[in-house]
């Protein structure tokens, strides 16, 4: 068995546990939001340092944000969105027409 067999059985395995998957949609969504606000920042052509100021956080706070290590709550999402001059659109969409 060479190491992508022995890689995707290990994924597999551990996709089956229990929780798996949930964890892996909340990192999913993390690194989305993240790589959003990483792109509305670097518009602006702030630092992290900056972001943070405007929005009361620390840089680190915004570092670990934007690298989708952290899963925000909706007011430190509002705060960020308030900084970026954006607005928050959080939605539930339906999948399919049904």
């Amino acid at each position: 068995m060479d190491e992508r067999e022995g890689w995707a059985e290990l994924r597999d395995r551990r996709m089956g546990e229990p929780g798996a998957r949930e964890a892996y949609q909340a990192a999913r969504l993390a690194f989305e939001l993240g790589r959003s606000v990483r792109e509305l920042r670097q518009r602006r052509g702030w630092s992290q340092e900056e972001l943070a100021r405007a929005a009361g956080m620390t840089q680190s706070a915004v570092a670990r944000f934007e690298a989708g290590g952290t899963v925000p709550t909706l007011p430190v999402l509002e705060r960020l969105a308030e900084a970026l001059d954006a607005d928050l659109d959080v939605r539930v969409v339906p999948r399919s027409a049904a």
